[in-house]
Protein backbone atom coordinates (compact mmCIF):
# COMPACT_ATOMS: atom_id res chain seq x y z
CA UNK A 1 0.00 0.00 0.00
CA UNK A 2 0.87 3.67 -1.03
CA UNK A 3 1.84 5.83 2.20
CA UNK A 4 0.50 8.72 0.26
CA UNK A 5 -3.55 7.69 0.89
CA UNK A 6 -6.64 8.75 0.53
CA UNK A 7 -7.74 12.98 1.02
CA UNK A 8 -11.43 13.22 1.29
CA UNK A 9 -13.09 15.31 3.79
CA UNK A 10 -16.77 15.56 4.50
CA UNK A 11 -17.41 19.45 6.44
CA UNK A 12 -20.66 20.56 6.87
CA UNK A 13 -21.57 23.97 8.23
CA UNK A 14 -23.22 27.91 7.59
CA UNK A 15 -21.36 29.54 5.08
CA UNK A 16 -20.00 32.63 6.38
CA UNK A 17 -19.96 35.30 3.25
CA UNK A 18 -21.34 34.58 -0.53
CA UNK A 19 -18.67 32.63 -2.51
CA UNK A 20 -16.74 35.41 -4.36
CA UNK A 21 -15.33 34.80 -7.78
CA UNK A 22 -12.36 35.98 -9.18
CA UNK A 23 -9.89 34.87 -12.18
CA UNK A 24 -6.55 33.42 -11.36
CA UNK A 25 -3.51 33.07 -13.65
CA UNK A 26 -2.11 29.72 -13.68
CA UNK A 27 1.57 28.15 -14.16
CA UNK A 28 1.41 27.62 -17.86
CA UNK A 29 -0.41 31.20 -18.39
CA UNK A 30 -3.67 30.69 -18.75
CA UNK A 31 -6.31 31.56 -16.69
CA UNK A 32 -9.21 30.12 -14.73
CA UNK A 33 -11.82 31.39 -12.41
CA UNK A 34 -12.43 30.00 -8.96
CA UNK A 35 -14.84 31.12 -6.05
CA UNK A 36 -13.73 31.38 -2.63
CA UNK A 37 -15.89 31.47 1.03
CA UNK A 38 -15.27 30.64 4.05
CA UNK A 39 -17.75 27.52 6.21
CA UNK A 40 -18.42 28.00 10.09
CA UNK A 41 -18.20 24.52 11.33
CA UNK A 42 -19.61 24.17 14.57
CA UNK A 43 -19.42 20.96 16.85
CA UNK A 44 -23.47 20.66 18.32
CA UNK A 45 -22.15 20.15 22.25
CA UNK A 46 -19.62 22.62 22.10
CA UNK A 47 -19.59 26.07 20.54
CA UNK A 48 -16.00 26.86 21.62
CA UNK A 49 -15.14 23.98 19.13
CA UNK A 50 -15.84 25.61 16.28
CA UNK A 51 -13.46 26.38 13.79
CA UNK A 52 -13.47 27.91 10.21
CA UNK A 53 -12.69 26.15 6.77
CA UNK A 54 -11.65 28.70 3.91
CA UNK A 55 -13.85 27.06 0.90
CA UNK A 56 -12.35 27.45 -2.97
CA UNK A 57 -14.18 25.80 -5.73
CA UNK A 58 -12.73 25.88 -9.20
CA UNK A 59 -15.06 26.29 -12.47
CA UNK A 60 -14.30 22.89 -13.73
CA UNK A 61 -15.69 20.89 -10.53
CA UNK A 62 -18.89 19.68 -9.75
CA UNK A 63 -19.65 22.11 -7.50
CA UNK A 64 -19.14 24.78 -9.26
CA UNK A 65 -22.96 24.49 -10.93
CA UNK A 66 -23.98 24.98 -7.45
CA UNK A 67 -22.56 27.77 -7.12
CA UNK A 68 -25.51 30.50 -7.19
CA UNK A 69 -27.05 28.67 -4.43
CA UNK A 70 -23.68 29.18 -2.17
CA UNK A 71 -25.30 32.48 -0.14
CA UNK A 72 -24.56 33.47 3.22
CA UNK A 73 -25.85 32.03 6.62
CA UNK A 74 -26.86 28.47 3.56
CA UNK A 75 -26.37 25.20 5.30
CA UNK A 76 -23.65 23.00 2.84
CA UNK A 77 -22.28 19.62 2.92
CA UNK A 78 -18.88 19.92 1.08
CA UNK A 79 -16.75 17.27 -0.09
CA UNK A 80 -13.04 17.80 -1.42
CA UNK A 81 -9.30 17.88 -0.15
CA UNK A 82 -8.36 19.58 3.33
CA UNK A 83 -4.92 20.98 3.80
CA UNK A 84 -3.64 22.94 6.82
CA UNK A 85 -2.29 26.90 6.35
CA UNK A 86 0.31 27.22 9.43
CA UNK A 87 0.47 30.76 10.08
CA UNK A 88 1.76 32.88 13.35
CA UNK A 89 -0.33 34.69 15.08
CA UNK A 90 -0.67 39.15 15.43
CA UNK A 91 -1.04 38.43 18.81
CA UNK A 92 1.54 36.91 20.93
CA UNK A 93 3.56 35.59 18.06
CA UNK A 94 1.54 31.91 18.65
CA UNK A 95 1.85 29.30 15.95
CA UNK A 96 -1.18 28.28 14.71
CA UNK A 97 -2.96 26.15 11.61
CA UNK A 98 -5.94 27.04 9.98
CA UNK A 99 -7.78 24.76 7.23
CA UNK A 100 -8.00 25.18 3.59
CA UNK A 101 -10.70 22.58 1.45
CA UNK A 102 -10.27 22.32 -2.57
CA UNK A 103 -14.38 21.60 -2.92
CA UNK A 104 -15.13 19.00 -5.23
CA UNK A 105 -18.64 18.60 -4.56
CA UNK A 106 -21.32 20.53 -2.22
CA UNK A 107 -24.93 19.02 -1.03
CA UNK A 108 -27.12 21.71 0.25
CA UNK A 109 -28.92 21.47 2.82
CA UNK A 110 -30.65 24.37 3.55
CA UNK A 111 -30.25 27.74 1.42
CA UNK A 112 -30.92 31.06 2.05
CA UNK A 113 -32.55 33.24 -0.46
CA UNK A 114 -33.40 36.90 0.54
CA UNK A 115 -34.97 37.87 -2.71
CA UNK A 116 -37.93 35.20 -1.75
CA UNK A 117 -37.88 36.00 1.56
CA UNK A 118 -38.88 39.30 0.79
CA UNK A 119 -41.12 39.05 -1.25
CA UNK A 120 -42.90 36.78 0.49
CA UNK A 121 -46.21 38.14 1.61
CA UNK A 122 -48.84 35.79 3.10
CA UNK A 123 -52.56 36.43 2.15
CA UNK A 124 -53.80 35.74 5.31
CA UNK A 125 -53.53 34.33 8.64
CA UNK A 126 -56.59 32.01 8.59
CA UNK A 127 -57.06 29.66 5.75
CA UNK A 128 -60.53 29.65 4.57
CA UNK A 129 -61.22 25.52 4.30
CA UNK A 130 -64.78 26.54 1.82
CA UNK A 131 -62.35 27.42 -0.86
CA UNK A 132 -60.45 24.33 -1.28
CA UNK A 133 -61.46 21.86 -3.81
CA UNK A 134 -62.41 18.51 -3.00
CA UNK A 135 -60.15 15.77 -4.99
CA UNK A 136 -63.68 13.42 -3.76
CA UNK A 137 -66.64 15.32 -5.29
CA UNK A 138 -66.66 13.09 -8.22
CA UNK A 139 -68.61 10.91 -8.83
CA UNK A 140 -67.27 7.29 -6.72
CA UNK A 141 -67.46 4.07 -8.14
CA UNK A 142 -68.27 1.26 -5.71
CA UNK A 143 -65.26 -0.95 -5.19
CA UNK A 144 -66.08 -4.94 -5.34
CA UNK A 145 -64.43 -7.13 -2.62
CA UNK A 146 -61.84 -9.85 -4.72
CA UNK A 147 -61.35 -13.04 -2.51
CA UNK A 148 -57.82 -13.66 -1.60
CA UNK A 149 -57.01 -17.58 -1.50
CA UNK A 150 -55.68 -18.34 1.32
CA UNK A 151 -52.09 -20.69 1.32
Amino acid sequence: MSSIGLNKWIVSGHLGATAQVKMVELRDGSQAKLAETTLYVRKTRDWKESFTVKLTIWERSAAWRKLPYLKKGSVIICTGNLEPNPYISSNGNIPRAGLEMTVVDVDLDNVKNEEERADYQPESDVMDIGKLENPFDSEVQAIEAIPVPVI
